[in-house]
């Protein structure tokens, strides 16, 4: 990497770093605006804010090694987010706008009270701890790789900036951001696959030298049962995770929370299929990659073939994807603990100045805390290892009991904790000790189906139970229940139509900037063509998005 990749690389952090700051004063103006940007957000926004945040730089070192090493198998284990988040769009979306909440952790205070809210409180926490730092320790790779610093220094860097602009603006930043983050990592993207297939001499050529079975979806290690089993896995963790919940509670009705997820499904149905081409065509390039050293392919190829300045943009994508996942994480926590921790057991009395401040010092402290424990990843088994082993333990047992309440009127505290309890204790056990308790290790789709098959069949137990029994433990708690959509007060409605508006006026106007710098790039830049009609196809759409925000029509 030359200067010119720095600077690129400063620019669209200071990017970033500004739109977190431009809501500052919007996020501050009282806790709807902090905690759920208004509630009535577009629902465009919303969703490619989950997507982005699904699909961080840990998809390009996590999946990027597996598309390196095993080819089609990455897309085949990708496929079950299309199919889990049209899951979510039937059933779940709609069902999470309806309880009326703000996060899934109020929604478990009013229908499983305020001790089992607190026993998910600290788990979710912990597990959130351990999710944001699998984000950040793959943007730190990449950079490191491509960079003179080291690994912690760029953990440290990059998850400083995040906290500062994740603190600042509350949701609508996170929004925003991500939005912005997605056009740059999808330009950088476009630019990086067309330059890569023509150094491996085009597709054909491609498909002729890549190793035996490369194009297939499942291997012995990735098979049809993982696919199944992980596809409960993605619908759980898509529907239930406290963060991603805050994307269906925050749009303006149940309609729209479906479409959150829709186009969440169409997203991922499109992207793996481009975005995990380089990796795979490095495999071409470049065979002999062993160990932990596929994580960094993506890095490597964008090396190899891109041009100065170039390959700052990618890797500005990469770390802007990683940005979203991790400033996600980091928000829902800081409403968590501000809006259900720290009002409810601390300050009964707390003001909305008072709760932002505290959601503030607390995102900054549960950041800090995160990029501690990602500079231990590597002491840990790698990258891989650690995000399909805390899916494995923690996914089903955390977030499927709350979702199987959305539906039951009979579970209550002691079921729902019960199954989550079983599923961890049982998954975890046979994750640390599985040749003493059955002799061998469990592979990829015992470790995926029990992780979701044990709190599901506990649940299960508990609600035959309760049938038989005739109780019922809450009768109408989830409101508007034979409603299609939830009202919003004229005064509420007319505050997040403003806050809609400027906030779509900040993207555009930041696309724009994102457009010309890339335009500006490829025109510089040796063999820059590309880049320069990606730059030209962003700066059209942000006129676009500019006029149509004008005119309120989106």
């Amino acid at each position: 990497m030359g200067n010119l990749d720095f600077t690129v690389m400063a620019v669209f952090a200071l990017l970033i770093l500004g739109i977190g700051m431009m809501f500052t004063r919007v996020g501050s103006k009282n806790s709807s605006a902090f905690f759920e940007a208004g509630g009535a957000t577009p629902w465009w926004i919303n969703s490619i804010s989950l997507f982005i945040s699904y699909f961080s730089a840990g998809t390009f070192v996590v999946w990027g090694s597996i598309a390196y090493k095993s080819g089609f198998v990455a897309n085949g284990i990708q496929l079950t987010m299309v199919f889990g988040g049209l899951l979510v769009a039937f059933f779940i979306a709609a069902k999470w706008k309806r309880t009326g909440v703000v996060t899934a952790a109020e929604y478990i205070g009013k229908r499983l009270g305020n001790k089992t809210q607190q026993f998910y409180t600290f788990l979710i926490m912990l597990h959130g701890l351990f999710t944001t730092a699998s984000v950040l320790y793959p943007v730190g790779k990449m950079v490191s790789v491509a960079t003179p610093l080291s690994l912690n220094t760029c953990i440290l860097i990059i998850g400083g900036i995040i906290i500062l602009y994740t603190s600042a603006g509350g949701l609508w930043a996170v929004l925003v951001t991500d939005v912005v983050q997605f056009v740059i990592l999808s330009a950088a993207v476009c630019i990086l696959v067309p330059i890569a297939l023509k150094d491996v001499g085009g597709m054909h050529n491609f498909t002729q030298s890549a190793p035996e079975g490369f194009f297939k979806f499942f291997n012995s290690e990735y098979s049809f049962g993982f696919f199944l089993a992980f596809l409960a896995y993605q619908t759980v963790y898509i529907g239930g995770n406290w963060a991603y919940v805050q994307r269906y509670t925050s749009v303006s009705n149940e309609r729209n929370a479906k479409k959150v997820a829709y186009l969440f499904s169409l997203l991922y149905f499109i992207s793996p299929f481009i975005w995990m081409l380089p990796p795979m065509l490095y495999r071409v390039i470049n065979p002999d990659l062993t160990g932990l050293e596929p994580e960094g392919a993506y890095m490597m190829l964008c090396e190899k073939v891109l041009p100065a300045g170039l390959i700052g943009l990618v890797l500005s994508g990469m770390i802007s994807a990683s940005a979203s996942k991790a400033n996600t994480t980091i928000n829902m926590m800081a409403v968590v603990f501000a809006h259900d921790v720290y009002k409810k057991l601390i300050n009964k009395k707390a003001g909305e100045k008072q709760l932002i401040l505290m959601a503030r010092m607390f995102t900054v402290l549960f950041g800090a805390i995160t990029i501690g424990i990602a500079m231990l990843v590597p002491r840990i088994g790698g990258i891989v290892e650690m995000v399909l082993a805390t899916a494995s333990i923690a996914g089903g047992a955390l977030f499927a009991p709350i979702i199987w309440t959305l539906y039951s009127k009979r579970q209550t505290a002691a079921s729902v904790v019960s199954a989550s309890l079983a599923g961890l204790v049982i998954s975890l056990a046979l994750k640390l000790f599985p040749v003493e308790l059955i002799g061998h290790k469990l592979d990829r789709v015992w470790e995926t189906s029990l992780g979701v098959g044990i709190p599901v069949f506990v649940l299960l137990c508990w609600e035959v139970y309760y049938w038989l029994a005739g109780k019922e433990a809450v009768h109408n708690f989830i409101r508007a229940e034979k409603s299609h959509d939830t009202v919003t007060p004229e005064l509420h409605t007319n505050d997040a139509t403003t806050q809609n508006t400027f906030g779509i006026k900040v993207i555009a106007a930041s696309i724009a900037v994102v457009g010309a710098g890339i335009a500006l790039l490829g025109m510089i830049a040796n063999n820059g063509m590309v880049a320069a009609y990606v730059g030209l196809c962003i700066l059209v759409i942000s006129f676009l998005v500019w006029k149509a925000a004008k005119r309120k029509v989106i």
